[in-house]
C-alpha cells in the first residue's frame, strides 16, 4: 500500500511537471521512487522561480546543490557536456521531493546563471561546486573559494586533477613560515596487487587432514595403604 502511495505521488508530481517545463526539458525521469527532471541551462533561474512560486508546486527549499564531472564519460546522456550541476528540491507543502540536472554549456569555461536569488541557501554550495568543479555561477556576488587554501591552484574534484595535487606545504625553519613548493610525492601505482597462493579459492573437494588419535588417559592411582605405625609408638 505505501509503495502504491509513493508511487501515486509520483505520478500526480510527474502530471503537474510535464506541461510547465515543456520544451525547456531534456527528460523527465522516474526511478527507484525518485524523479529527475534535466533541463536546459539557458533560462534556469526563471524555471526554477516557478518551481518555487507555483501554487502546485510550492519547492520552498534548496536541499542541496553539487557540481559533477562526467569528463569523458556520455553513457547516460551522448553528447553532453562535461559539467553538470544538480539540485535537490523539497516541498514542504506537498512532502515532494525533485532532483533537477543542468548540463552546463561550455566544458573550458564552465559559466551557469546563479539560484543564490531564488533560494539564498545555494550560497554556499555554489562557493563550493566553483571550488571543486571550477563551474562559474554567474550572478553570485561572493564567489570565492570555500574549502581549499588561498592561492590554491586547480579544482581538485575534476577528473584530471592528479591525486596528489600540484604543489604541498610543508614549514620552513630558516624562514619560520609554512611555504608551498611542488609535490615531492612520486607517482606511484595505487592499485594493490593481489597474490594468491596456487589453489586458492578451490571449492573442489579437498582430503581432510589426518586426525592424531588421543593417547589413553593414564590410570588412576590406587588408594595408598595405610601407613604402619612408627616403631614405638602406641595407638
Amino acid at each position: 500500500m505505501r509503495e502504491r502511495s509513493m508511487s501515486t505521488r509520483i505520478e500526480q508530481l510527474q502530471a503537474v511537471l510535464a506541461p510547465l517545463v515543456g520544451e525547456r526539458a531534456v527528460s523527465l525521469l522516474d526511478s527507484v521512487g525518485e524523479l529527475t527532471l534535466t533541463v536546459r541551462a539557458q533560462g534556469l533561474r526563471a524555471l526554477m522561480t516557478e518551481l518555487r512560486d507555483r501554487d502546485d508546486l510550492r519547492f520552498e527549499q534548496l536541499i542541496d546543490l553539487c557540481g559533477i564531472d562526467y569528463s569523458t564519460w556520455s553513457g547516460e546522456a551522448p553528447g553532453a557536456s562535461r559539467f553538470a550541476v544538480v539540485v535537490h528540491l523539497l516541498s514542504i507543502r506537498y512532502n515532494w521531493r525533485l532532483r533537477v540536472r543542468v548540463f552546463v554549456p561550455d566544458d573550458h569555461f564552465p559559466v551557469i546563471e546563479s539560484l543564490v536569488d531564488v533560494w539564498p541557501s545555494a550560497n554556499w554550495f555554489e562557493r563550493e561546486a566553483f571550488d571543486l568543479f571550477g563551474i562559474i555561477f554567474d550572478g553570485h556576488d561572493d564567489l570565492r573559494r570555500l574549502l581549499t587554501d588561498y592561492g590554491f591552484i586547480g579544482h581538485p574534484f575534476r577528473k584530471d586533477f592528479p591525486l596528489s595535487g600540484n604543489v604541498e606545504m610543508r614549514y620552513d625553519a630558516d624562514e619560520r613560515r609554512v611555504i608551498y613548493q611542488p609535490v615531492t610525492i612520486e607517482p606511484r601505482e595505487i592499485v594493490p596487487r593481489i597474490v594468491r597462493e596456487d589453489g586458492y579459492g578451490d571449492l573442489g573437494p579437498r582430503a581432510r587432514p589426518a586426525v592424531a588419535q588421543a593417547a589413553p588417559a593414564p590410570a588412576a592411582p590406587s588408594p595408598a595403604s595405610p601407613a604402619a605405625p612408627a616403631a614405638g609408638s602406641t595407638r
